[in-house]
């Protein structure tokens, strides 16, 4: 068994008891409230640039430790000030030291700012009751992993997102990932720079497969992103947006200089 195999198991023995049958109008509920700020989706459309999505990260099984003890809604104001398009949020527990409360202060302290960044909860999901959860705690997306699910529990997820109002992250690693996110009609598709089986990172799989994502679907670049360098290469393979966790959360003072620095990559890409 692989990492994401270990972790997707675990996923699934966590939520079994919380598994119910969610309706229709209780997700529907979220989309007709009063929905402040921008979609994920629209975040991610900068006329120049990279959007940079900055993650809430305290560990992985990748990095180990990487914050500990640190305050998520702190994390995101930080972030927020640093001039992040969007925010990730962790919230799963066992491996990356999450929790949905996280996701709550987060989505809370960024309520009626200015250009709200909207927020992603970043979490193994298999099952829309999950999705009932993140369209409570104020998140305006959620992530697919292609890899770790079936083409019914994808179109599920997704359906149960679009009915609550959200946008779906489509996670993928390889070429054959891709062509099942194209024909789940993913509209944002996100290459993991990261092996989630062997934890090995190469920015060259976004170089791959960031030129094979269709016209219109908003391309990230995930995973192995430290510099400025870095997100000038993502930017020249295609991507219109970067998430970053580990680095940014290292980062400090500095976050602001390199995310400066990613929202300035141009090379007349065409976001249309």
């Amino acid at each position: 068994m692989d990492k994401l195999d270990e972790i997707m198991a675990a996923k699934r023995r966590e939520i079994a008891g919380r598994i119910r049958p969610v309706r229709d109008r209780e997700l529907s509920a979220f989309a007709r409230s009063d929905r402040r700020g921008r979609s994920f989706r629209q975040a991610l459309r900068r006329p120049a640039g990279l959007a940079v999505i900055a993650e809430i990260k305290r560990r992985s099984p990748s990095a180990g430790i990487i914050r500990e003890q640190v305050d998520a809604s702190e994390q995101a104001r930080s972030y927020y000030n640093a001039g992040a398009d969007a925010m990730s949020v962790l919230t799963d527990r066992a491996y990356f030291g999450g929790d949905i409360r996280d996701l709550w202060e987060v989505t809370d302290l960024l309520a009626n700012r200015e250009d709200t960044p909207p927020a992603l909860r970043k979490d193994f999901f298999v099952d829309p009751v999950q999705v009932l959860e993140a369209a409570e705690a104020g998140a305006r997306a959620i992530l697919i992993i292609v890899r770790a699910l079936a083409d019914e529990e994808i179109r599920r997820l997704a359906d149960a997102a679009a009915l609550a109002g959200m946008d779906s992250l489509f996670e993928v690693h390889t070429e054959a990932e891709l062509e099942r996110a194209i024909e789940a009609d993913a509209t944002i598709i996100g290459v993991n720079n990261r092996d989630l089986a062997r934890f090995v990172t190469e920015l060259e799989r976004s170089e791959e497969l960031l030129p094979k994502v269709p016209a219109g679907v908003i391309r990230i670049a995930e995973s192995g992103i430290h510099t400025a360098e870095d997100g000038a290469r993502m930017r020249a393979a295609g991507a219109d947006a970067i998430l970053v966790g580990e680095t940014l959360m290292k980062a400090g003072e500095t976050a602001e200089g390199l995310i400066e620095a990613w929202h300035s990559c141009d090379d007349h890409h065409d976001l249309s």
